[in-house]
């Protein structure tokens, strides 16, 4: 990174503002709950992907719809629909990353803060309701709110025009090394998000215009 202080610091949810394996949870839900049904993990896949699910991921609107066809597929009584719903979201909103949190929510009134994420609807009232996101960044973008998902360069654009900024004014914090390099390939400035105390650092000299 070079050049000057940075306007915005653009975040990640999963990974980075949340602690959650995204690699790791959805496959831990998918044999947690085919073994409640009694079914391999290969028959409770094959039955979601026959269910004609909406795109939960690009599309707002939708939640109640998706678990409603999931349900359906899975025969499952809405008691037992609402409690594989509630594990989703906990799996899916993991823990907050206290440190990396509180030292944004510190720098507000000198830089902007905002959020892109992939998404499934939902998200934001789930998030919201844990974390209250929406008390340190604005704007937040989701993927299902802006019907596009990282690393599409779409997204970026989106988000750009919302934050009425050049590339070069944006430091963009991922952990998914392809979102950052769609990004770098924009002129966004980036930190792939290992470490927190890293990206902490990473942060500041950004800030300060020491990146």
């Amino acid at each position: 990174m070079t050049g000057g202080g940075v306007r915005w610091l653009l975040l990640d949810v999963g990974g980075v503002l949340e602690q959650v394996d995204d690699a790791a949870w959805p496959g831990q839900f998918r044999t947690r709950w085919a073994a409640a049904f009694g079914l391999t993990d290969e028959e409770f896949s094959a039955r979601l992907s026959n269910a004609d699910l909406p795109d939960a991921a690009r599309r707002t609107g939708v939640d109640d719809e998706y678990w409603g066809k999931i349900g359906a597929a899975l025969g499952a009584s809405a008691e037992v629909l609402a409690s594989m719903r509630a594990d989703f979201w906990d799996a899916y909103c993991g823990t907050l990353n206290q440190p990396l949190f509180d030292f944004l929510a510190g720098l507000r009134g000198q830089v902007g803060l905002a959020i892109l994420s992939n998404s499934g609807d939902g998200a934001r009232e789930e998030e919201e309701r844990r974390f209250g996101f929406a008390a340190v960044f604005d704007p937040i973008s989701y993927s299902h709110e802006i019907g596009v998902t990282k690393p599409e360069p779409e997204a970026f654009r989106i988000v750009l025009d919302r934050l009425d900024a050049a590339p070069a004014d944006v430091l963009f914090i991922d952990d998914v090394p392809e979102n950052i390099e769609a990004a770098r390939a924009m002129g966004i400035r980036v930190q792939l998000h290992v470490e927190t105390t890293d990206t902490v650092a990473a942060i500041r000299a950004a800030v300060s215009g020491g990146a």
